[in-house]
């Protein structure tokens, strides 16, 4: 999976920011620092849609870069950020787990109004985006 370094701002009582100096153009905020990854994932996603993907450089090419050198010294932190692109479509897949488990997860995709499909592909783009 491909990540890419984002810059990350915050000032005072004021949301955090993030830009990404290999992604011109794209940035996030997120008012408290745990929604800062899922919102910069998603932000990569949508501002890279139907774009060639830009060269990801290495957390030591991007510390060595003389602007994100200024941030840091500003106050400036970097957070590695996944990237991966929907297709769009849809592919079937079994899997394999208890009993137990799985009614658990029915009876709680049900409750918030999705499908069983839906609630697990959920979960597992927050647990990959953090």
């Amino acid at each position: 999976m491909r990540h890419y370094i984002g810059v990350v701002h915050q000032e005072g009582d004021s949301a955090f920011g993030i830009h990404f100096p290999d992604v011109p153009g794209c940035f996030s905020a997120a008012d408290a620092l745990d929604d800062l990854l899922p919102n910069a994932s998603e932000a990569l996603a949508l501002h890279l849609e139907d774009e060639p993907l830009p060269e990801a450089r290495s957390l030591d090419a991007v510390r060595a870069d003389a602007e994100v050198a200024r941030d840091l010294e500003a106050g400036a932190f970097l957070l590695a950020v996944p990237f991966f692109r929907l297709s769009g479509r849809t592919a079937k897949a079994n899997i394999t787990m208890d009993a137990g488990l799985l009614a658990a997860i029915d009876q709680t995709a049900k409750e918030r109004g999705l499908t069983r499909s839906a609630f697990l592909a959920d979960l597992a783009r927050r647990e990959i985006t953090g």
